[in-house]
């Protein structure tokens, strides 16, 4: 037995949408500018490479200087929409978590300049690159610590290629929890064939928010409630749209403290690099899962050969669900028609739940504690997609104007490819 005040406080409500305040809706609009996909800066004359799409995200510009390309990346608070109806105060880079994504080529010298405008010091790690050990970013062990306030330089000549990430080697625990990482991508000097046509990658990420709070708590090891990808959840997620017939990569990058099990649907892929580099292809093999490990990115490749809205998800069934309690009582078969009526007269706020499933909490569209979001929020165009956190969708289309990547809306079925009730067939359209 529950009162609905503490359904609300241990996340069971949370199954069910709801209205959040004017204010909190306000905030929101406001920060849909940062939230949307940004077109990948093209690449300069003469660099033959398929620029990065980051989700919901962006890459990071930069200057030459006698040779030498010229990131600055700020190390400072920012404010995350994980979905419409929630905000998170987060820790970042330039303004957003992830941080934006550098993108350079194989062979280049870089100058990377790290303004430090948080509370307290840090560093940056540039995970799984290849550089002089004083460029390592480890606090106290290859360099001094960046105070508030400071600039540090980093310069190297990159000297490989592949898919890597950076964060901080300085208060780990707490500025990893809070938001701090970006994905760093070195393309090849020589494109590797078969070339790509679409090229995306994105950060998986834990976080333990309560409802009606702002910030997530950095102590939490294991109880996480709130699962991203590129600290965004569904359907707060940009779709991945392709054409088909687009060879497509996905860059996968882990800086959660769970491992995730990456599927996809429709198609499988080959696994091409690791954070350690390119995977021979003696070694590839087809699947439709890869386990992403902690602290591990992997990069896998596939041709979008068939229409439609395919997800692409975690396949850890909590990991696609928003603010979820932890201690709500199991109330699977449990019979208790008999007791509402009388538990409700001493506790006016009682509900009973889960007796026959969870799965029709989704559109009992209760109130939300402030900030927070709904366990299942998903729609989709016959119904609830009763899905969040770790979910997607690759958009595959036939006639998508070359270069036109904007959203196309739900797939239109062509009739008769859409399963139908036995004694009752549609013409399989989204009707």
């Amino acid at each position: 037995m529950i009162t609905r005040r503490q359904a609300l406080k241990t996340g069971a409500a949370l199954l069910a949408g709801g209205a959040v305040s004017t204010r909190l809706q306000e905030a929101c609009a406001a920060d849909k500018a940062l939230a949307a996909t940004k077109p990948p800066i093209a690449p300069p004359a003469g660099q033959n490479y398929v620029p990065v799409v980051t989700l919901n995200g962006g890459s990071l510009p930069w200057q030459m200087d006698n040779g030498v390309k010229v990131f600055h990346l700020i190390a400072e608070p920012a404010k995350r929409e994980f979905a419409p109806g929630m905000i998170v105060n987060c820790w970042g880079y330039n303004g957003s978590t992830p941080g934006p994504t550098i993108e350079a080529v194989e062979g280049d010298r870089v100058r990377i300049l790290v303004t430090n405008r948080l509370p307290e010091h840090t560093t940056i790690h540039w995970h799984g690159i290849f550089l002089p050990n004083g460029m390592d970013g480890v606090g106290g062990l290859t360099q001094p610590h960046i105070e508030p306030g400071e600039t540090y330089v980093y310069e190297f000549t990159l000297r490989q290629n592949g898919t890597f990430m950076y964060h901080p080697h300085a208060d780990e625990m707490l500025q990893a929890a809070v938001g701090m990482m970006g994905m760093f991508i070195i393309h090849p000097r020589t494109p590797r064939q078969p070339a790509v046509d679409r090229d995306f990658c994105f950060m998986l990420h834990a976080w333990d928010i309560e409802p009606d709070t702002y910030i997530a708590k950095p102590a939490t090891m294991t109880e996480f409630n709130m699962w991203t990808f590129n600290s965004r959840v569904f359907p707060g997620i940009d779709p991945l749209v392709v054409r088909k017939g687009d060879r497509v990569r996905i860059r996968i990058a882990n800086m959660s403290m769970h491992d995730h099990p990456i599927h996809i649907h429709g198609f499988n892929y080959t696994v091409t690099e690791t954070e350690g580099g390119q995977v021979p292809k003696s070694a590839q093999f087809p699947e439709a899962t890869v386990n992403v490990a902690v602290g591990a990115i992997r990069a896998m490749e596939f041709v979008a050969d068939e229409p439609g809205d395919w997800p692409l998800h975690c396949h850890k069934s909590h990991h696609t669900m928003n603010a979820m309690g932890h201690s709500i009582p199991n109330m699977l078969g449990v019979k208790h028609d008999d007791l509402d009526a009388k538990i409700h007269s001493l506790l006016p706020g009682y509900m009973s739940m889960g007796e026959s499933g969870m799965a029709d909490m989704a559109q009992m569209r209760m109130p939300l504690p402030e900030n927070t979001l709904p366990m299942m929020m998903g729609e989709g165009p016959f119904g609830p997609l009763e899905m969040g956190g770790m979910f997607t969708v690759i958009k595959v289309r036939e006639n998508l104007a070359r270069g036109d990547y904007r959203d196309p809306g739900w797939y239109e079925h062509p009739p008769g490819t859409v399963a139908w009730k036995l004694g009752d067939k549609t013409t399989g359209k989204n009707t």
